[in-house]
Parts: C-alpha cells; structure tokens; sequence
C-alpha cells in the first residue's frame, strides 16, 4: 500500500463508524454512559442547588447595602451567580475551539475528554468545602465545572459520526439523550431524601447541600470510567498539530464558509438568541424560586424533577406535531409559550408552590421539544460533506455563546434589585429569536443546501 493510499485509509478510519457492529454497539454504550455521568452536574449543581446557595453565601458576605467585592468591583451579592455563570461560558468559548483543533488533528478526543471531565468533576466535589462566607471559591468552582462540561461536551458529540452509521444516529443520540435524563431525576430523588431527611442523618441544611453538591462531582467522575473504557481513538492523516490559531482559523473558516449559505447562517443566528434564553431560564429559575417567591429546596428539587419526566414526553409529544406542521411552525408556537412562561413567572405569587409546579410543567413539555428540533431542523441546512464543522458552530451556539442572557438577568437585578424585572427581561430574548426564525424561508435553505425538502418541514 502507498504512503498516500495509507493516509486516506487513516482518513476514512477517522470519520466512518466502526467497521465491526458488535465493536460499534460496545461504544455506543460506553458513550450513553458520558450523558448519564455528567447530567447529574447539570441537573442537582447548576440548576437546583448551586444558585440558590451560592447566592446565600454572597449575601452572609455581603456589606450592609448588599454588595460584594471581588478584586474590587461591586457586585450585588444576588447578582453573583449569574455573573459566574457568564463568565464561565465565555471561558469556554475561548476553549473549545483550542481543545477541538487539537482533537481533529490529533485524533486523541479520548485523553482530552478525561482531562475536561475530570476537571469538571473534581470543580463539583470540591464544592463541599463552600460554606461561611467563600463566595469567592464557589464563583470559582462554577466557572471551572461549567466551562469544562462545556468543553467535555464538544468532544463527546464528536464521537457519533464515528460511532453510528448515518441511519441510526437520531437513535443513538436519543438514546444517550434519556441516559441524561434518567441519571439528573434518579440523582435528584436521592438529593431529596438527604435535603428532606438532613435532620435524622444528623446533618444541618447546608450540609446536606453540600453533600448533594459535592456527590455530583463523585457521580461524574465514577461513571465517566465506563466511556473512556469502551470509547477509542481513531487515527487520522498527518496535517499538523492542534493549536490555538489552528482551532480559531477552523471557526472562522466555518463562518466565512457560512456566508455562502446565508439562510442556514440566518437560522443559526436565531437559535443563537432563543436558545440563549431557554440556557438562562433554565440556569436561573431555581434562584428565582428560593429569593423572589420564598420558596423552599425541596419544592424545587421536586419542580426540576418535574421537569425532567415531562421534557421527555414533551419532546415525544413536540415531535408528532411537527410531523404535522413542519418543525419551524412548532418551534415558533413552542417560543411563544416559552414567552407566556416568562410572564407568568413575573406575576406568579410568593409562597404558591402549586403555582410554581404549573410552570415547572410547562417548561417541561417545550424544554426538550424546542431543542430537539431545532437540531433536526438545523441537520436540514447543513450542506452535505460539511456536517461536522457546522455542528461544531452549532456546538459553540449551544453551548459556548449562551453568556448574554445570564448577563442580562445578572445586570437587571443589579440595577433594579428585583428578581421579577430580571425574569421578565429574558423576555426580549424570545420576541426577537421568534421574529428572526420567522423570517428564515427553511424549504429556500433546504435547498439552497443541496438537500432535498421534505415535505413538512
């Protein structure tokens, strides 16, 4: 075999799905397993109990008009963790593509992929030592953890297209999807039997929360064992080492590439702005939960459990109708119930935990629909041969560019003191991703992306 025949071998090996199906189904397994480690974080730490904690341990460090200081600024202590939560995800956009450039070119995702999941994971356990007034050390621990599931994400989707033939990868990605799900509501059961029951384990709260906090982390690293056991590299052509300007000129290569599809490029940018606002929601709800309406931990930790179990029915439910209405008619109708949450929310009621299980329950039923749609819809204007550098720019969408709505939240409450101007704010975000999607023709795009339309779309 030739040097150049050789190399293209290697090549193909990189990007083609295993060759044997009982080695491919082995790793497809061990990927299901990433999801069922690393939801944990993203359901108990980020979404129930960080925030609120956080926020109390900013407030006991607090001056008397409310203010925290880091390296000098004032900050409002309720301003915090939505502040962190930015800031870490613009961290992440400074490494994704570094850390992407160097997997490509590499191909050793696998090393990587431990090293950001055991950063992230060890960011999670060392949040048991949050407690008195270390708000500094909890603001820190959350930019790491969040900026390294970001990153860990990346290299985790990169290994479908390996792993899966082109006709089973909606299934596979499913698959790994309810892995998710499943571990964040097992976990949060068992969170609720400590919060709930701190008192006959002989613990107080902020132990409790703590422990629940810090088991995240341990429940990350235990189960990524199985992934890094099961997954394997691929060998890929000589063509240089991953750097930093390596991996930024790929982006910028996928954008300018871009302008020559400007509807798929319009498309991006609306999901850009809208999903911004489903990422904060999602993030700052619990915080809005405990400060604005006094509500306790265990309503919460019950309300995301709701959520949860609905996401799944709602995606199911979400995707029968857009077998029906096409996918961007349901997405608009999903964004305009996203809109009425936003103002319910605004005028819900303190101390109505009925009222908040409501919402929880239509967040829920759009949650997963609205995103997993979106994806599908997005497969649709990828031109064909360029999929995996334009999911990566969907990857940076997702993930590495949702930082301006915690911001926005972060900054209403800064200058306003109230949660409820806060969530209302995110509003904008919703109004203005429904009218840019609403503008992009997608049977044009489709088109215009050498595939062909289906027929409800």
């Amino acid at each position: 075999m030739s040097a150049e025949t050789a190399d293209t071998a290697e090549a193909a090996e990189s990007t083609a799905g295993a060759p044997d199906p009982g080695e491919r189904r082995r790793e497809q397994r061990g990927w299901y397993f990433y999801d069922f480690a690393c939801s944990v974080y993203s359901t108990s730490v980020l979404t129930v109990f960080l925030g609120p904690y956080l926020t109390s341990i900013a407030k006991a460090a607090a001056d008397a008009d409310g203010f925290v200081h880091p390296l000098g600024i004032p900050v409002r202590a309720g301003s915090l963790f939505a502040y962190a939560v930015s800031a870490s995800v613009i961290v992440a956009v400074i490494l994704m593509p570094v850390v992407g450039a160097a997997a490509d070119r590499s191909g050793r995702k696998k090393p990587l992929l431990a090293a950001a999941a055991y950063v992230g994971a060890t960011a999670t356990a060392g949040m048991f030592f949050l407690d008195g007034t270390r708000y500094l050390l909890g603001a820190f621990l959350l930019i790491v953890a969040n900026a390294a599931i970001s990153v860990s994400m990346v290299l985790y989707n990169a290994y479908l297209p390996q792993i899966a033939e082109p006709d089973e990868r909606d299934a596979v990605s499913s698959r790994g999807w309810a892995f998710g799900y499943t571990s964040g509501a097992l976990v949060l059961v068992l969170n609720l039997i400590l919060y709930t029951g701190h008192d006959s384990f002989g613990l107080s709260e902020s132990d409790a929360v703590r422990i629940c906090l810090a088991s995240a982390g341990v429940w990350w690293g235990a189960f990524t064992v199985v992934p890094l056991r099961r997954l394997r590299d691929r060998r890929v052509a000589p063509g240089g080492h991953g750097t930093v300007g390596s991996g930024w000129r790929q982006l910028m290569a996928t954008l300018r590439d871009m302008r020559r599809h400007p509807l798929t490029l319009s498309f991006l940018l609306a999901y850009l702005v809208y999903n911004d606002g489903v990422q904060t929601v999602i993030s700052q709800a619990s915080v809005y939960g405990s400060e604005e309406l006094g509500l306790d931990q265990t309503t919460l930790i019950t309300a995301v459990l709701l959520v949860q179990i609905l996401a799944v029915a709602g995606a199911l439910g979400m995707g029968r109708l857009a077998q029906v209405y096409g996918a961007k008619r349901t997405i608009l109708a999903s964004l305009i119930v996203w809109t009425l949450i936003l103002v319910a929310g605004y005028f819900l009621p303190a101390d109505a935990p009925v009222f908040f299980y409501a919402l929880a329950a239509a967040i829920g039923l759009v949650l997963g629909g609205s995103q997993a749609l979106s994806r599908s819809l997005y497969s649709h204007l990828v031109p064909r041969g360029k999929e995996a550098e334009y999911f990566s720019a969907y990857e940076m969408s997702d993930r590495g560019l949702s930082w301006l709505g915690p911001l926005v939240f972060g900054l209403a409450y800064q200058l306003t003191g109230s949660y409820r101007d806060a969530i209302i704010s995110l509003v904008i975000f919703f109004v203005v991703g429904s009218v840019l999607l609403a503008r992009v023709p997608v049977r044009l795009a489709v088109a215009a992306a050498g595939n062909p339309v289906p027929e409800r779309i």
